[in-house]
């Protein structure tokens, strides 16, 4: 069925003000002047720093008598002297909020510098352990307007930030209820000159995020309900957006499906991001990709905690067999599909890895969301599964 992508445009105030649709990015003037911003700071990355889209929303400010600067030193894994440089710019320019664009690198640098721009105390002392936010000075938080360009992390409709710490080779997860952007201006239309390989990892992030809440622990039938159908609208669109790059409509729902992926996974996460984390922070690698690889190895180890809400997930994407082993072979077409490896030794990983990654990702905070517990022996047994290139079930 063809869909006339100016359809796809809404105003939604959940779980924050999203203005979702083609061409939404030219309402950027209008939400600073919303938010009271007078000079913001933008913050992306320094690939999007030299194209047309930014330097077209910073004219459309500059036009509409809003002083901006643009601050773009960010790594693809943001790291704590990225915030720390761009909390030295905010100040010294007397900034009064964040412009944060770009892809989960920008978002969450953007994020942490409005954070960090009020407080006193340093960055980790307000890692997502307890109720550690509690120690923030919550009166000192910039407001954020978010402005996505990949549709992967849902980082726009987020409470928190993960910034690597270089010395531990960490990534650590920021959180403040208050990081909460104000608005989202979603336009897919920023997209479009995605490469396929980003398209792909990106929608599997975003994939591994419904996917991880829907079967996280706990009862949260409202964040089950988001995962489903942002997993029916990937299992729809993500495949065309990534063979398409230019459908707009498909690039609409993949991106809708991110922020629902994110709003979903406030009911936990798992295992596969408890893999991914350190393989992130070690080897550089992407983290919608490293999702990508995992996710099979990890449906398999939770199959006996799972199989039956796996079988219901099947038979809502109508998958021709509609059982767990369905679903997983499911998972292995796209991901062959879309160009995801089969192991992590395509993201630079060995054997050698394999026993410090697990001792990093048994205290991932990602960990205890995990259906089946976790230890370091069943972490160590799924990273030499993955490496090996063996799905198989839980021993």
């Amino acid at each position: 069925m063809a869909i006339d992508p100016a359809t796809l445009r809404g105003n939604w105030s959940y779980p924050t003000t999203v203005r979702f649709g083609a061409g939404r990015i030219a309402e950027l003037p209008d939400a600073c002047r919303e938010l009271g911003l007078r000079r913001p700071l933008l913050v992306t990355d320094p690939g999007l720093a030299k194209l047309a889209m930014v330097r077209d929303a910073a004219a459309a400010l500059t036009a509409g008598g809003i002083e901006v600067e643009v601050f773009h030193d960010v790594k693809a894994n943001p790291v704590l002297a990225n915030v720390e440089a761009g909390v030295a710019v905010y100040r010294k320019g007397r900034h009064d909020g964040v412009i944060a664009f770009g892809g989960g690198s920008a978002l969450d640098a953007g994020k942490a510098i409005a954070f960090m721009a009020g407080q006193t105390r340093p960055i980790w002392d307000f890692e997502d352990v307890g109720d550690w936010w509690k120690r923030a000075n919550a009166d000192g938080i910039a407001k954020v307007i978010a402005i996505p360009t990949t549709a992967g992390t849902g980082s726009e409709v987020g409470r928190a930030a993960v910034i690597t710490d270089e010395s531990a080779h960490v990534k650590k997860v920021i959180f403040h209820p208050r990081m909460l952007p104000a608005i989202v201006l979603a336009d897919p239309a920023l997209t479009l000159g995605l490469p396929r390989r980003i398209t792909a990892a990106t929608g599997m992030d975003a994939f591994a995020h419904c996917l991880e809440a829907y079967c996280a622990v706990g009862f949260h039938p409202i964040a089950d309900g988001i995962a489903l159908n942002g997993l029916k609208l990937l299992h729809d669109w993500l495949p065309a957006a990534v063979a398409e790059g230019a459908n707009l409509a498909a690039r609409a729902h993949v991106m809708a499906a991110a922020s629902m992926g994110a709003a979903a996974f406030q009911k936990g996460l798992g295992a596969i991001h408890a893999l991914s984390h350190p393989v992130g922070a070690m080897l550089d690698a992407h983290h919608g990709e490293t999702n990508g690889v995992f996710l099979p190895y990890v449906l398999a180890f939770n199959r006996p905690a799972i199989e039956e809400r796996i079988a219901g997930l099947a038979r809502f994407l109508g998958l021709a067999r509609p059982d767990f082993d369905g679903f997983l072979a499911y998972t292995l077409r796209l991901r062959e599909d879309i160009g995801i490896p089969h192991t992590p030794a395509a993201l630079g990983m060995t054997k050698d890895h394999v026993a410090r990654f697990a001792e990093m990702a048994a205290v991932d905070p990602t960990a205890p969301g995990n259906p089946v517990p976790l230890d370091m022996a069943s972490l160590r047994g799924l990273y030499e599964r993955s490496l090996a290139g063996e799905v198989a079930a839980h021993a």
